[in-house]
């Protein structure tokens, strides 16, 4: 007869703590060059334009090329996690986003251009879903905000803290080499993966306290009101993150007149400012939740209050004249429009049937970064279509702010988990 094991009942304390640690730092550094190689085209930006001869329309479609299967591969990397050890699977990914980059060293055309960032947009997609869901098999709910600020903490670094590296190789060197970099960078980090990372103890066998397991059908799960604010509020925040990456560096130097090293120390700002913030109000959130304040405004209304002002401040970086309010409106609304990536993993595992959870994330990502494609495409037909660069720039990201603001709102209405589970509807 087989034995029986009893189901292991955990506590809301960490397993092992230094095994969690080490998995945590690691995912950093995925996400960390995750970013690296999203950021990479457009800290090239200017110097691609000229080689290839492209307008900004044109170079926005490509920056929108990544997102072509993003989507498509997040939903996919979500439900291989509900079967499949994270461990393979983050493996896998990491070495795919490393041969896309290796190829870039060699001289390229606009076609190859587009097949590199369409490819690398497809392994990158489940990135943040799947790295949320190998953390959550360490830490307990109460536990998981400030691990997940740590590799939301990587994939921001990834588009900050190493802009001045990856700018001095492009002036050094050429944006070519930037590139091959980053594929070198991603084997390395591949390696080191698979000799130290180990799954977490928390499964579906070994269920928290608390935590239900019992499968509810996907339709009633994406259509829950938690979701679905999340969903909202994420989408327009991403366009915000995707202008960030693809368009910060050229908004900068052609619209405020800085040079592209000084963009890129800008852009170490906004990543500096994202270290302290995101632990920061993930440490205030977790510390809410355990004593005893509601998910909904711990997390909820925590997330959609940064998205607003973060709307608010990309409006007054449209209308700002001098260094010190643009570099100000900057930072802050580039850091408080990622504090919803940080919260909402946390708020959709806590609706989530356990074995459903990679899924329902890798689907969130989905449906999220939809705004991925479209935000660098209206952007560059704006600045097209603008009197000048500086003042297509500045009207673009105008219609950023008022989007964001619009589905920072909503999100007040619309997440409330502890209300869904009452009434069953997740």
């Amino acid at each position: 007869m087989e034995e029986v094991r009893p189901r292991v009942m955990f506590t809301a304390e960490v397993a092992d703590p230094v095994r969690a640690w080490i998995v945590a730092g690691l995912l950093f550094l995925f996400m960390l060059i995750n970013f690296a190689d999203r950021a990479v085209l457009g800290l090239a930006a200017v110097p691609i334009m000229q080689e290839l001869g492209l307008s900004h329309t044109q170079f926005g479609l490509i920056g929108a090329s990544f997102f072509t299967l993003f989507s498509l591969g997040a939903v996919i990397g979500g439900f291989l996690v509900n079967r499949i050890a994270t461990k393979w699977v983050l493996a896998a990914m990491a070495l795919l986003w490393s041969l896309c980059q290796l190829p870039m060293v060699l001289s390229v055309s606009v076609a190859a251009l587009i097949v590199n960032r369409v490819a690398l947009g497809f392994g990158e997609g489940p990135a943040y879903p799947v790295a949320a869901h190998a953390a959550y098999k360490w830490f307990p709910s109460e536990r998981r905000a400030l691990p997940t600020s740590l590799i939301a903490i990587g994939a921001l670094s990834g588009n900050g803290i190493v802009a001045p590296i990856v700018v001095f190789i492009i002036a050094s060197w050429s944006w070519h080499a930037a590139f091959g970099l980053l594929g070198v960078i991603g084997l390395g980090w591949c390696a080191a993966w698979l000799v130290l990372a180990r799954e977490g103890p928390l499964t579906p066998d070994n269920m928290l306290i608390g935590e239900s397991d019992a499968p509810l059908p996907y339709r009633r799960l994406l259509g829950c009101s938690t979701v679905i604010g999340i969903q909202v509020v994420g989408f327009f925040c991403y366009w915000l993150l995707t202008v960030a990456v693809v368009w910060l560096p050229a908004i900068l130097n052609q619209a405020f007149g800085y040079t592209l090293a000084q963009a890129g120390w800008i852009m170490v700002l906004v990543a500096l400012s994202q270290i302290v913030l995101l632990p920061l109000v993930s440490s205030i959130s977790d510390g809410l939740q355990q004593h005893g304040v509601s998910s909904r405004l711990a997390c909820g209304w925590v997330a959609c209050a940064s998205t607003v002002a973060a709307g608010l401040l990309t409006i007054l970086l449209s209308q700002s004249g001098g260094s010190t309010a643009t570099i100000l409106c900057a930072v802050l609304a580039f850091s408080l429009c990622n504090v919803i990536f940080v919260l909402a993993p946390c708020l959709l595992a806590e609706v989530t049937p356990i074995r459903q959870r990679g899924a329902i994330l890798g689907v969130n990502t989905a449906i999220t970064t939809l705004a991925g494609p479209l935000a660098p495409a209206v952007m560059g037909m704006v600045v097209d279509a603008g009197t000048n660069p500086a003042a297509g720039f500045r009207a673009a990201l105008f219609l950023a702010g008022a989007l964001v603001i619009a589905g920072g709102l909503s999100g007040f209405f619309l997440i409330d988990p502890e209300s869904d589970r009452v009434s069953k509807s997740c």
